[in-house]
């Protein structure tokens, strides 16, 4: 059904699911200082239809940060086959790593930030003493071993409805630092340690704020209970260190 948008007449709504390789790239928002990937599909979008349309994004990925199923949403003027906005835009994204790997017209109300009830995360690490040479800037190196039984245990203190200021970011522009995290799991594959969280939303950096402190567990240095009074402080200065955003993955979003 058409939607209007100011004086232009919106045909069609399509979601998107993109992944894509962060490096390159300054985040997934259009900023001054570089190449976002939304900048990158707008131009795709520009290309394949002559339109000039914003496209919004479920989570606003910083640089280096990877995704393997961010989903968007973008209007356009005409109702195209969503097979072929798919494969015209990966045509014009030839240049990035970006790829569509799904379009799906939407009705009009879906909105690919506001529609959503779940993120979810991967972090990556890399734990062996031989440095990546296939995974450069894919994944968190750390030489050192680290103990996934006592980072799992920790892991398991942050699970719940928290008050997350000691993990996130000091400039984080959320309202409340207050979050439910249904899941954080840390499990070992092969040389790798994955991180997996779930939750409706999360706050700025507080994947990776978690990420770092938890490998401070690892390493021996803390224990839950450090995990547990660095999330009692409610203070980002009594958190660990943040995680380098090689690692992480925007792997899916729920609706």
């Amino acid at each position: 059904m058409p939607v209007r948008q100011g004086r232009v007449e919106i045909m069609a709504r399509y979601r998107l699911k993109l992944e894509y390789d962060g490096r390159g790239f300054v985040g997934w928002q259009r900023q001054d200082n570089g190449l976002g990937v939304q900048e990158a599909v707008e131009d795709a979008v520009h290309a394949f239809t002559g339109e000039r349309a914003q496209v919004f994004a479920a989570g606003r990925t910083d640089a280096g940060v990877h995704a393997l199923g961010q989903i968007a949403h973008v209007d356009l003027q005409k109702d195209w086959p969503a097979d072929t906005v798919r494969n015209a835009l990966n045509f014009h994204l030839k240049a990035h790593a970006v790829s569509v790997l799904a379009a799906e017209a939407v009705d009009e109300d879906f909105h690919a930030r506001f529609s959503a009830v779940s993120r979810s995360y991967l972090y990556r690490v890399l734990n062996r003493r031989s440095p990546p040479a296939l995974d450069q800037g894919m994944v968190w190196w750390v030489p050192v071993p680290l103990d996934v039984d006592a980072m799992a245990a920790a892991a398991r203190v942050l699970v719940g409805h928290h008050d997350f200021t000691s993990f996130r970011a000091t400039h984080c522009q959320a309202n409340s630092p207050v979050k439910t995290l249904d899941v954080l799991d840390v499990t070992r594959a092969g040389e790798e340690i994955h991180f997996r969280a779930h939750a409706r939303s999360f706050l700025h950096h507080q994947v990776r704020n978690m990420v770092g402190s938890l490998k401070w567990v690892g390493e021996g240095r803390w224990t839950d209970r450090d995990i547990k009074a660095a999330l009692d402080a409610r203070d980002r200065a009594a958190g660990g260190p943040t995680a380098p955003p090689d690692g992480l993955y925007l792997t899916d979003v729920g609706y």
